[in-house]
């Protein structure tokens, strides 16, 4: 996406900057807390998403600490790898190690990482391969464990297929410009968006160069090695599951939760009525989930 032309009413487009790192040019909203040693907190988003889905919940967390959003590589405003669709960058190690390197770039160490859907699994990725040292990890609906059935079978080969076709993009984001796809695609979520994320999704759904880094990065993932080690994690992960999430079956929460050893063991909450994007249907109900003195 083009900032000159897609970003002028972004959200909070006065904290955002343009960070060079791991050979990709970053995009990063920077929300500085109260004091200059404010603890950091990072949050990720999932795939398809972008720094707007933390618009209300970010500065609300910035209340007490310093809040760093990016996009993720190939996604909104951060760009694709020079390697295209098969790039390592687009993997889940991939992408831990670039945010990594986004974060040693801005000088921040966070005691906090907060992933959604995907996101989570990013932030995971980081703590086990010593490239984060946070004291807690928060997953938000986390997309950790692989699809189960015949889906799981044809989901990454289906994926692989899509994002080494050039034209699958630009027929995905014309026929997204529909508001009629938009309500299927966001109503498979589970999720009520008010008018100003719906408008947001709709700009996002609707550019191929966005789609061509969501389809990447579902071609590159590989789950099934994120859950043979989450027994490995020694950081402590609080999973929060929206009980109407249709994306993410919730029950994933708890079989994640008991895969992991006493120190990393954390908590599950449960929001009733929230869906697959209950972050930005109740920032403040999340937000109070996050606090750092939990």
């Amino acid at each position: 996406m083009e900032w000159t032309r897609d970003g002028s009413h972004w959200p909070h487009r006065d904290r955002s900057r343009f960070v060079q790192a791991a050979g990709l040019r970053f995009h990063v909203q920077v929300f500085p807390g109260p004091a200059n040693d404010a603890p950091v907190a990072v949050l990720l988003h999932g795939t398809g998403a972008s720094t707007h889905s933390w618009r209300d919940l970010a500065p609300l967390l910035a209340r007490h600490c310093t809040v760093v959003v990016p996009d993720l590589p190939g996604h909104a405003f951060t760009g694709m790898p020079a390697q295209g669709a098969g790039s390592a960058q687009l993997s889940l190690p991939g992408m831990a190690r670039a945010v990594a390197a986004l974060l040693t770039s801005l000088q921040l160490a966070p005691v906090l990482l907060v992933g959604h859907s995907a996101g989570a699994a990013v932030a995971i990725r980081m703590a086990l391969d010593g490239l984060a040292t946070p004291q807690r990890i928060v997953g938000i609906n986390a997309a950790l464990l692989p699809l189960g059935g015949l889906a799981g079978q044809w989901f990454s080969p289906a994926a692989k297929v899509m994002a080494a076709l050039p034209l699958v993009p630009r027929l995905f984001a014309w026929r997204a410009r529909s508001p009629a796809v938009l309500d299927r695609l966001l109503g498979s979520t589970g999720s009520r968006l008010d008018a100003a994320g719906r408008a947001l999704y709709h700009q996002l759904v609707s550019d191929p160069d966005h789609v061509a880094g969501a389809l990447a990065m579902m071609a590159n993932w590989d789950l099934p090695q994120l859950a043979r080690d989450l027994p490995r994690l020694t950081t402590r992960l609080d999973l929060i599951v929206g009980a109407r999430d249709q994306t993410v079956p919730p029950d994933d929460a708890r079989r994640a939760l008991d895969m992991l050893g006493h120190t990393a063991h954390g908590a599950l909450h449960a929001l009733p009525g929230l869906g697959h994007l209950a972050h930005e249907e109740a920032p403040a109900e999340v937000a109070a989930l996050l606090a750092l003195d939990r």
